[in-house]
């Protein structure tokens, strides 16, 4: 189950990253949000000129979840990254892996929904894969609980 849904997670944030607006970098970044509905919520990477106010894929999908008022039902994450083309295709075999801002936010989803979210790192040709849990890639992490919110 987890497979398939990373698989979906994956081709859904492919599908994200070919709408990146990445005019700087050419690396365009997808993410998708599986919630517990089972809606998926998706974002792409937002470059700007100054480029400390660039937006990861990640923090997208969640500002995205979080609008609907569905931060704390995210279970899962997909991300995926790579040269993006004038067409919006990208290509590439190195893995993307959240970013240190992105684990933190993801963090912050994790604390408040109680879960330890899956999230499933892939490829833009589609070869690499690999599953993480959030406290994997930010272990002791920050965040809400340590304040006393949940």
């Amino acid at each position: 189950m987890r497979e398939v849904a990373g698989r979906v997670l994956i081709d859904a944030a492919r599908d994200a990253a070919g709408k990146a607006h990445a005019p700087y970098s050419r690396f365009g970044v997808g993410a998708a949000a599986l919630l517990a509905d089972g809606r998926i919520v998706t974002g792409a990477n937002f470059e700007n000129a100054s480029y400390g106010l660039s937006l990861c894929a990640e923090t997208v999908a969640l500002a995205t979840a979080n609008s609907q008022g569905a931060l704390r039902e995210v279970v899962a994450i997909g991300v995926i990254g790579g040269a993006l083309a004038k067409d919006g295709t990208i290509s590439g075999s190195g893995l993307v892996t959240p970013c240190g801002r992105c684990r933190q936010i993801i963090n912050e989803a994790a604390q408040l929904s109680g879960r330890d979210i899956d999230i499933h790192c892939g490829s833009a040709d589609g070869a690499g894969y690999a599953h993480f849990r959030a406290s994997e890639l930010l272990p002791h992490a920050f965040g809400p609980t340590d304040l006393g919110i949940e």
